[in-house]
């Protein structure tokens, strides 16, 4: 499992049909006069598909501050072309291809031809931007959007006077994924066209996993196969992060106020999550 099942988890909602009854992961926190709600999230949703309750708007009605992963406004997302194209480029005179297996350079020329992406077109790129554009094209393709994702719901919905805050600036973020060695990074991508070609059921029941708020799959489908087939990547994308996360919840419970936390379903659930975290360090954390 390397980075598409995590972007499963993180980009997902693909053709998946939700029963009345779904309640995707949520988990609270209450200490003194501080309240904090941790929602697991997708970042892209089918058209219309349903997925609230009606704790999780009471929850969002009454916070304060609204955290996300990076900030949502206009200005960040303008930032975010021109820091994408710095890191995602390879150096002059080096190829995609060269980093790949003869396997993996067959598999990204079906794969990319599929998805309607001309392979010579991301000879110059990066592993890790390939990998990332591939999972979300092979996404979409599916019928999954961005506009209807959980992120962009929420903060519509936030109080107007709610604090938006985010854990990571733009830069920070493509930063961790960029960052990772080329080895790492080729490997991950090898591993995400096989995924794209041979398994496609697994994310299927990955999403499921997230309406039917079934976290036990979700570590066993989504979160062991990262951290034991490639633990460094692990580490770099979940554990690291999560632990800086931690961090800065720890100080939102020192202050009277609720806040309602919005970040990616794969980095709050498994033995290196935001919750258990939080627990290993006496926090009391209702929830799975």
């Amino acid at each position: 499992m390397k980075l598409l099942r995590l972007f499963t988890l993180v980009l997902a909602g693909l053709a998946v049909s939700l029963p009345a009854a779904a309640e995707p992961p949520v988990w609270r926190i209450k200490r003194g006069g501080a309240e904090v709600t941790l929602f697991g999230s997708v970042h892209l949703l089918n058209p219309g598909q349903a997925w609230q309750t009606p704790r999780l708007r009471e929850d969002l009605a009454r916070a304060g501050q609204v955290w996300f992963e990076i900030p949502l406004d206009a200005e960040a997302r303008a930032a975010a072309g021109p820091l994408t194209q710095a890191k995602s480029r390879l150096p002059a005179g080096k190829t995609l291809s060269s980093y790949l297996s003869p396997k993996g350079r067959e598999r990204l020329a079906r794969v990319a031809g599929k998805l309607g992406l001309p392979p010579a077109a991301l000879e110059p790129l990066r592993p890790w931007f390939v990998e990332t554009t591939l999972t979300i094209v092979h996404l979409q393709s599916r019928g999954a959007t961005q506009g209807d994702g959980v992120e962009e719901t929420l903060a519509a919905q936030a109080p107007a006077d709610a604090q938006r805050r985010a854990f990571e600036t733009m830069e920070e973020q493509i930063g961790w994924l960029a960052g990772a060695s080329a080895k790492e990074q080729a490997a991950s991508l090898e591993e995400t066209l096989r995924q794209i070609e041979e398994e496609p059921e697994a994310f299927d029941r990955l999403q499921q996993a997230w309406v039917d708020g079934d976290t036990a799959t979700i570590v066993r489908e989504g979160v062991e196969p990262l951290r034991t087939v490639t633990p460094k990547l692990y580490r770099r994308l979940v554990v690291d992060r999560n632990r800086r996360w931690v961090e800065q919840i720890e100080r939102l419970l020192k202050t009277p106020d609720r806040a309602f936390i919005v970040v990616g379903v794969g980095h709050l659930v498994g033995p290196d999550s935001v919750p258990a975290m939080l627990r290993r360090r006496g926090v009391a954390v209702e929830g799975p």
